[in-house]
């Protein structure tokens, strides 16, 4: 943390939380004068947001920064939540970051007429600068369904933005909306709880915590880093057959209690209640798509389909040595029903866990999608000197994790 802003500079990085810090790394070793801005007043970056039992979902090791690495003595364990937003709040001060809480950009634009710096209006004041990258993360403000308005008031509804424990929500039952990894890391908490648990599906995939005898982060962070090298990198961003595709969920799986998989079917099996996806909500009711069945077929195949053949052509090309492929399907069939009367059910709560929009309101440049996200290559916009990273598939599927972040990082610096 530094003293006064200053008024014109060479680059600005907008966010302090893991993506612009690395940055700032990159920054320093290019000899480029700049300043890191938070909107906060603690750093910590966005992990500061999550419930109170939250871990990581990739093992300790990926926690490792560039100038930082993870030198503890529990690599292969995950990292509870305070735990991991004291490191990101450590690592400024590790490296000598120039970071600025406090300072929230409410506009970017072009500079003075005639000018090619930009003019950055902030908390603290103005700054002209010839650079800025965008580093604001990916996950902004609450998505919430447009139905939402139609359950019944005496309902409480709050978005997993805002869950923090069990105790902080009234007694009774749960209806959780969407099956990423927050939906059912929190469904297995509220069922651990007590809770009646019902959870909403959706076409989110699952990923075996080990595979052929690695945590699914070692072969990620192996394909991430050497993958082209090899011959079998991530699929980047011109794979996908769709835009929308860059906001399907995570592969979900946890690192709750040493690690394990999520499995939706083992989770019905455990008394969890499963529905397909939530289609319409009116007072008491609501009602569901009958695609449960397809949904967790979807999510049965999403591994096989996305990942296995890029691990094993990796495993074949690098010669590494693996065990076989021991996965054992989970075969229970869980009905569902269409719809549910909210109070005979003894629900009390609606839990979103539905993700986020993204909020660029700030930024006064044409360049964002038909979905509100900056427009690039590489991290590079059609504006000379406005730059991104840690954006959702930057350049891969890796872009926006801990891992993906500093690859993409350093490929933007290696630019300039």
């Amino acid at each position: 943390m530094t003293g006064d802003l200053p008024r014109s500079i060479d680059t600005v990085v907008i966010g302090g939380g893991h993506a612009g810090t690395i940055m700032s790394w990159h920054l320093q070793r290019a000899g480029r004068d700049h300043v890191v801005l938070e909107r906060r007043a603690t750093l910590g970056g966005g992990w500061q947001d999550r419930w109170d039992t939250f871990t990581l979902v990739s093992p300790n090791w990926t926690s490792g920064l560039p100038g930082f690495p993870y030198e503890d003595d529990d690599p292969d364990g995950f990292m509870p939540r305070d735990e991991m937003v004291a490191r990101i709040a450590r690592y400024p001060a590790v490296i000598g970051a120039p970071v600025h809480p406090s300072t929230e950009v409410t506009r970017l634009g072009p500079g003075a007429k005639g000018s090619r710096r930009f003019h950055l209006e902030t908390s603290q004041g103005p700054i002209e600068a010839d650079s800025v990258v965008l580093a604001v993360g990916a996950f902004h403000r609450p998505r919430i369904p447009a139905m939402a308005p139609g359950i019944a008031t005496r309902v409480t509804q709050l978005h997993s933005h805002a869950y923090r424990r069990p105790e902080s929500m009234p007694p009774g039952g749960v209806l959780i909306v969407g099956t990423g990894q927050t939906g059912v890391q929190l469904a297995e908490e509220l069922h651990a709880d007590g809770r009646e648990v019902w959870l909403a599906t959706g076409h989110c995939g699952r990923a075996p915590r080990r595979y052929r005898g690695y945590d699914f982060f070692w072969w990620f962070r192996q394909v991430a880093e050497r993958g082209e090298q090899r011959g079998a990198p991530l699929p980047p961003v011109a794979s996908l057959p769709d835009p929308r595709a860059r906001f399907l969920c995570n592969p979900h799986l946890s690192g709750r209690n040493g690690g394990h998989d999520t499995n939706l079917r083992q989770m019905a099996m455990d008394g969890i209640h499963l529905t397909g996806r939530l289609t319409g909500a009116d007072g008491e009711h609501v009602t569901f798509a009958p695609d449960l069945a397809d949904n967790l077929r979807w999510g049965d195949e999403f591994f096989d389909v996305r990942f296995r053949d890029l691990l094993d052509r990796f495993a074949d090309l690098d010669g590494i040595e693996t065990e076989p492929d021991d996965r054992a399907p989970v075969d229970y069939q869980p009905t569902g029903v269409e719809s549910l009367d909210l109070a005979a059910a003894g629900i009390s709560t609606v839990l979103w866990t539905t993700g986020y929009a993204p909020d660029y309101g700030w930024l006064d440049f044409p360049i964002l999608d038909d979905f509100g996200i900056p427009r690039q290559v590489d991290g590079r916009t059609a504006v000379p000197g406005l730059t991104t990273v840690g954006q959702l598939w930057q350049r891969n599927m890796g872009s926006a994790n801990l891992i993906g972040v500093h690859v993409d990082a350093e490929v933007l610096a290696a630019s300039w």
